[in-house]
């Protein structure tokens, strides 16, 4: 093969590779591609764990209270305001506990998301916190998020 054919392959290849990165940046937990859904509805599909521990039965209870608002029943998010938690993003290898503390405390500045910041949550205790971190690792170990 000549330089120039060479070159054009390898560009090609660069391309189909960026491509299949993107989309899957797209994907559910399926694995499908999803259409992109009405504001306020779901972003992703949430399997929802047999049981939940006590501990993440009353973080669930405190989610459903203060979180849900934006990131949505079973922390699905709510497409147009605030992401789904149960997202590979949210894993805990790349969101540790400690990201979700600081969040609640601090705030957060978009950074994934096209969502906006998200506001410091004062109300929520960090007992609060460490429920509401157990109702989602299982919910997203029940979605196959480790």
């Amino acid at each position: 093969m000549n330089k120039i054919t060479l070159a054009g392959a390898a560009v090609i290849a660069v391309a189909l590779g960026a491509y299949a990165f993107t989309r899957s940046a797209d994907k559910g937990l399926s694995g499908q591609v999803a259409a992109a859904p009405a504001k306020g509805a779901a972003m992703v599909s949430v399997t929802l764990p047999e049981r939940l521990s006590p501990e993440a039965t009353l973080g669930k209870r405190a989610f459903d209270a203060v979180c849900a608002d934006c990131h949505g029943e079973n922390a699905a998010g709510k497409s147009g305001f605030s992401p789904p938690l149960i997202h590979r993003i949210y894993e805990p290898s790349h969101h540790g506990d400690m990201a979700f503390q600081m969040a609640a405390a601090n705030g957060v500045r978009a950074h994934h998301w096209k969502f906006g910041d998200m506001p410091p949550l004062p109300q929520v205790t960090r007992a609060e916190m460490i429920s509401i971190i157990a109702y989602v690792r299982e919910v997203q170990r029940a979605n196959g998020i480790n």
